[in-house]
């Protein structure tokens, strides 16, 4: 009888994309074994009318998935990285992550308008439902007005495309999994706006016991400093994914450089930034965050 594993995933496009994505890692290494996807809706699928922080925040998107796991439903969750609590239950521990997808955010123009040189149309507002991003799109496009847009990828494109926002930010690499590179009118460089911690990376949860030998291939050992740091910068200031703050770690060898960002609470927006060794990468979240506030 074939070993059965079972990975629960949100149902949008993009999230069943990036289960895909693991699901072919272990048969690739694994082919006696059966993998199947458990698609579920999350509370966070469901509230489209307001912003996040006002309904409950990240943990909103994975509560049917650890449900499920508690329940003994499925084996594995798989997130976007950046979706996930900073706080993880210690029955169902992050057991790894994946290679990072480009981190940063891309501005997204309407499918019509083709121009050499990309920038909203700010007649119209940019949509986003981010707070980090829109305190650093008012300091790159001053004068523009922001609209809460919510939903999956392919939703908020359709609005777009309607004429309901002049463009939308929205992280590269769901663009890329979607395979809709060509969506992309401008990568934003990391120090014009700095991206939400583990954005790009997808973290894989389950039990403690799970063997992690058929999840190896998949797992990328620079993904996990960066996920270390950026999140450890995060926990310091008690953020959740709508808090207006983010983080990125850049690696190049033994080398370590997390940039982050803080709004104050007069609305201006804060950037430092500090070199360590990677195996410093918690340490270097939690003085960054001293650094700023």
């Amino acid at each position: 009888m074939k070993n059965i594993i079972r990975i629960g995933t949100r149902q949008s496009a993009l999230a069943v994309a990036q289960a895909e994505l693991l699901l072919q890692s272990i048969k690739a290494h694994r082919p006696d074994t059966e993998v199947v996807l458990v698609k579920m809706k999350t509370t966070g699928d469901r509230l489209l009318s307001r912003r996040l922080d006002e309904i409950g925040g990240k943990g909103l998107f994975v509560k049917e998935l650890d449900q499920a796991l508690m329940e003994g439903r499925t084996d594995l969750s798989i997130h976007s990285l950046k979706d996930l609590p900073t706080e993880i239950p210690d029955a169902f521990p992050v057991l790894g992550y994946s290679r990072r997808e480009a981190p940063q955010d891309a501005l997204v123009l309407p499918a019509s308008i083709q121009t050499a040189k990309p920038s909203p149309d700010l007649h119209l507002p940019i949509g986003t439902s981010s707070p980090r991003r829109a305190a650093q799109l008012a300091e790159l496009f001053p004068g523009c007005t922001v609209k809460l847009v919510r939903g999956n990828v392919l939703s908020r494109l359709q609005k777009l495309d309607s004429g309901e926002y002049g463009a939308l930010v929205l992280a590269a690499a769901g663009l890329l999994r979607l395979g809709l590179s060509h969506r992309v009118s401008r990568l934003f460089s990391i120090r014009e706006m700095v991206p939400a911690a583990g954005q790009g990376i997808l973290a894989v949860q389950g039990r403690k016991d799970f063997d992690r030998s058929l999840l190896a291939p998949f797992f990328d050992e620079n993904a996990r400093w960066q996920a270390l740091a950026e999140r450890s910068f995060i926990r310091a200031f008690g953020g959740g994914c709508q808090a207006p703050v983010g983080a990125y770690a850049s690696i190049q060898e033994d080398m370590l450089t997390l940039t982050a960002m803080a709004v104050s609470d007069q609305g201006s927006v804060k950037r430092a930034e500090l070199t360590v060794r990677k195996w410093e990468a918690e340490k270097a979240g939690e003085e960054l965050a001293g650094m700023l506030f």
